[in-house]
């Protein structure tokens, strides 16, 4: 099992889970994180540090989730550092189906 980031993290982007990952598995993008999924120790520390509360562990469900952040951290920098969220997150906080309306696929190193 790993642990995954979801569509509340678009246009959010906090990075509270950032900081307290132990083995750096967080990746950047435009508008969002993704944790990859075999970095990932399943160790859990991520989850109640997102005030989005964007991250979850894998389950069936969220199976294209885990696509998701596997392949784009296979194309966005490693993230270490806690950096502001993105000027929207408490306007964007809670929207339905952001990764449809508002996902960029860009890298933040553009």
């Amino acid at each position: 099992m790993t642990y995954v980031v979801t569509d509340n993290c678009v246009r959010c982007k906090y990075t509270d889970c950032v900081s307290v990952c132990p083995v750096d598995c967080f990746y950047e993008g435009e508008n969002m994180l993704v944790i990859d999924p075999e970095g990932c120790i399943d160790c859990g520390v991520c989850v109640p540090e997102c005030p989005a509360e964007a991250i979850f562990p894998e389950t069936p469900e969220l199976a294209k989730w885990v696509e998701i952040n596997r392949k784009y951290a296979k194309e966005w920098p490693v993230i270490t550092k806690k950096k502001d969220e993105l000027p929207e997150a408490k306007e964007m906080d809670g929207i339905k189906q952001k990764y449809e309306n508002f996902f960029d696929p860009r890298n933040e190193k553009k």
